[in-house]
């Protein structure tokens, strides 16, 4: 299968007044598809957004690459971005922010609509957009405070769809929603991908959410992807500590339901990052060869980074207290 977004070794790095420079993203490595829906994962803080703003082409990597359908992405500065890349798209973590209070939504939507489509075609786009995300051809005329949270991210998609995107980056598009508004929103985002086979990019710490919408799950954590696979072999087998500890923290309703485990220890702070592996401070198996970076291995139709993984010191794992 053909990439339409990839992510090759891209790293992220900061300027910190007291730290120097943060790493936020240290060499990640990520394909999407035509039709897809990757799922990246991972507690707060681990760089996920960062990886987000980069590949939308938003801010620049600090080294690495991102492509779309097998062109690189120009980093946006003062000028348009280039036709060959408007068809890259994304929706942003909050709705409030993302739409400007001082013009319609029709006005909005326009500037999104290409210029090919002229006279009164435009206008019926508007109202075709409006359409597709479940709003009324009224709301053409009205401004975003006259809309709720969940209202205000459907206009937001309708504005990402405008421009006609093959791939689309949704950055925690629901966090900032109430559940049913959530329910609403992922449903309209998953039905589009499928409708018009787009590839989507989304973006969550809800590792639950994920699970239920996505092919292919990447888990990060401290600026690194420790393991990436089919989203349901992942769920039934995780191969890394890190992801375990995520299901494990899913609360389970069931005939025997059982309440969510506690990851110990934070997200470690980007600018002292752990040599080695990056978990080890806060894994329960970690032994002696954690001190060094885990290479990413090949498991047949995924992969993990992590010691245990691998033959050749698994063995000194199963043998460790």
């Amino acid at each position: 299968m053909s990439s339409l977004l990839r992510i090759s070794d891209v790293q992220v790095e900061y300027r910190s007044r007291g730290n120097g420079r943060v790493r936020a993203v240290a060499g990640v490595s990520l394909d999407v598809a035509p039709g897809q829906i990757v799922g990246l994962v991972g507690e707060s803080g681990c760089g996920k957004s960062s990886l987000a703003r980069v590949a939308v082409g938003l801010t620049p990597p600090s080294a690495g690459e991102v492509s779309f359908a097998g062109r690189p992405i120009t980093p946006l500065g003062w000028r348009r971005r280039p036709e060959t890349e408007i068809g890259l798209q994304m929706v942003f973590q909050n709705p409030y922010a993302s739409l400007n209070p001082r013009r319609t939504i029709g006005a909005q939507l326009l500037d999104g609509v290409p210029a090919t489509v002229t006279g009164a075609a435009r206008t019926d786009r508007v109202i075709e957009l409006l359409d597709r995300v479940g709003m009324p051809a009224e709301a053409a005329d009205r401004y975003p405070h006259q809309f709720s949270g969940g209202q205000r991210q459907r206009l937001a998609i309708a504005r990402a769809l405008a421009p006609q995107p093959r791939m689309i980056i949704a950055d925690e598009p629901v966090t900032a929603l109430d559940a049913s508004s959530q329910a609403q929103v992922v449903n309209l985002l998953v039905g589009l991908v499928r409708e018009l086979d787009m590839g989507m990019l989304f973006i969550s710490h809800d590792l639950a959410l994920v699970h239920e919408i996505a092919d292919v799950t990447a888990v990060m954590y401290l600026g690194r992807i420790v393991e990436t696979a089919p989203t349901r072999d992942l769920w039934r087998d995780p191969r890394h500590p890190y992801t375990r500890a995520l299901i494990d923290a899913v609360p389970q309703i069931g005939p025997t339901p059982r309440l969510p485990a506690t990851l110990a220890g934070e997200v470690p702070d980007p600018a002292n990052a752990p040599t080695g592996c990056r978990f080890r401070p806060r894994c329960a198996h970690a032994f002696a060869p954690c001190g060094d970076q885990p290479p990413t291995l090949d498991l047949g139709g995924r992969s993990a980074a992590c010691w245990l993984n691998d033959p050749a010191t698994a063995p000194a794992a199963v043998a460790a207290p």
